[in-house]
């Protein structure tokens, strides 16, 4: 059984207050336009004067909503994306909104279904939106657990078909909106390791997209293909798949389980560092991908998440329902996912990254990009003479590596060279370089003293966190000097 879009629990305190009794009235030019369009919509009811008041305001009532709360939902692109605690309270007001909207339509579904004429597809699209709204507070959180609420949401539009009248209307737009919830459910399922629905999900996404190329004569229809072909190539290249002794597929998954944390040697100190962000970037050219999440990303954030846990279970535990001042210690590194980011963001994140880093915490920078090689022999052998990674130019003419070793008299202006950094070392720091130029940042330099770590890897496969995890069950105070960390901690 669905429920509403309940408000996630942990950042309640610092939400704006909820909305509370009847549905709140809107103001005059909002109402009156709301007035016009219940004219026609209540047109082929029978004339106005014989509809019920009551029945009038349900659907005044409703188109307020709906209207409410499709605004706060747009406002959302607006939200700062970088920065952990200005997004909350608006967070906050539109899951408020979605949720009487979502209860109001499921207890005034027959008048709503006679007087304004409710659909299907339109039920669906609040669903939607409910289970985006819980995919984003994921991104902002890093939690897992709402993964499985976004999921419960898309699984129920599929299971009650709620889309399932879109192909009879003559509306392309209708069928696009149908075609961009299996993409996002797909993602979904991906990041929960659901394989098996993820398969059922891209066949029917196929049927779909062959029908509607069929009936429309569009433009993108060149782009769904390539949707297409995307995610079947994200699915060959992950997750990794095994035999089981009995000949079962199992699929592996890189998160943590609540009994996967490495041993330590005895006499280390536990949690005097706790990794407490990170920043995830791709930027390799010709890389697997679907939508803007690499293999490499995808597996990275993977390996600093735990295994989910059922939301609505979670908050009935006892000593689950504290205030957010005392949240529990199952919180997962808050992350940054940039994929082809320019200098500047880059920056911009790191930047926001490190003011926000909690006393006595680490910040993880993941780097999957194409390496900047230096252009020519120098004089010097500063941070800024051997190249580094590659950022978004955003320019069209890029081409593999070649453009990057060409012989010219000015260092790559988007590369980020291992200085670019240094700045950043004031606080422990955690750098693992995932790149065809790692060995640039091979002699770092830890100029503040701070607990640095930062491992190179030339493989795509970015196995080094689990390496360190197991180096810290080993010998914590090689990598770390004098201090220790437990990552992620509990």
């Amino acid at each position: 059984m669905v429920r509403g879009a309940r408000q996630p629990q942990q950042p309640r305190s610092r939400l704006a207050p909820r909305l509370t009794g009847t549905v709140e009235k809107p103001p005059r030019k909002r109402k009156s336009r709301t007035e016009f369009a219940l004219k026609e919509i209540m047109s082929s009811g029978g004339a106005e004067d014989d509809i019920p008041q009551g029945e009038r305001k349900t659907v005044t009532d409703f188109c307020y909503l709906l209207d409410k709360s499709k605004q706060l939902f747009n406002g959302l692109r607006d939200l700062p994306q970088y920065g952990q605690k200005q997004w909350q309270s608006y967070f906050g007001r539109t899951f408020d909104v979605y949720t009487k909207l979502w209860k109001f339509q499921q207890q005034h579904r027959q008048v709503l279904d006679n007087r304004y004429g409710l659909k299907r597809w339109q039920i669906g699209e609040i669903a939607s939106k409910i289970g985006q709204l819980y995919y984003h507070y994921y991104l902002r959180t890093s939690e897992t657990s709402y993964l499985n609420e976004a999921f419960s949401f898309y699984s129920a539009i599929r299971q009650r078909s709620y889309y399932s009248q879109v192909n009879k209307e003559d509306r392309p737009e209708l069928v696009v909106k149908k075609l961009r919830y299996y993409a996002r459910f797909i993602v979904v399922c991906l990041l929960l390791n659901k394989m098996d629905v993820v398969k059922d999900l891209v066949k029917e996404l196929s049927d779909e997209i062959e029908d509607y190329t069929h009936r429309f004569n569009t433009e993108d229809q060149v782009e769904w293909n390539l949707v297409l072909q995307e995610v079947a190539a994200f699915i060959e290249a992950d997750p990794v798949m095994v035999l089981n002794d009995d000949n079962t597929i199992v699929i592996t998954s890189n998160r943590l389980a609540e009994t996967g944390a490495p041993l330590l040697e005895q006499g280390m100190i536990v949690g005097q560092l706790s990794l407490a962000d990170a920043l995830i970037i791709g930027n390799c050219n010709n890389q697997v991908k679907f939508s803007e999440l690499t293999v490499d990303m995808f597996r990275m954030l993977q390996a600093l998440e735990r295994e989910p846990m059922n939301l609505a279970s979670q908050m009935n535990k006892p000593g689950m329902q504290e205030s957010a001042d005392k949240p529990t210690r199952r919180e997962n590194p808050h992350k940054y996912l940039l994929y082809k980011p320019t200098f500047s963001q880059l920056y911009t994140f790191l930047a926001a990254s490190f003011k926000e880093l909690p006393a006595n915490s680490v910040l993880l920078i993941y780097l999957s990009a194409t390496g900047v090689f230096p252009t020519g022999r120098s004089d010097s052998e500063g941070p800024y003479d051997f190249g580094g990674v590659l950022t978004n130019s955003n320019r069209d003419i890029i081409n593999g590596d070649a453009i990057h070793k060409r012989n010219q008299s000015h260092k790559e202006m988007h590369c980020l060279h291992p200085g670019d950094l240094y700045p950043f070392t004031r606080k422990p720091l955690f750098i693992i370089v995932d790149s065809s130029n790692s060995v640039a940042y091979k002699n770092f330099t830890n100029l503040f003293g701070q607990p640095l770590v930062c491992l190179l890897s030339p493989t795509a496969y970015p196995k080094a966190l689990q390496a360190c995890a197991e180096a810290y069950g080993k010998s914590v105070k090689n990598i770390f000097e004098k201090s220790t960390v437990i990552l992620p901690s509990y």
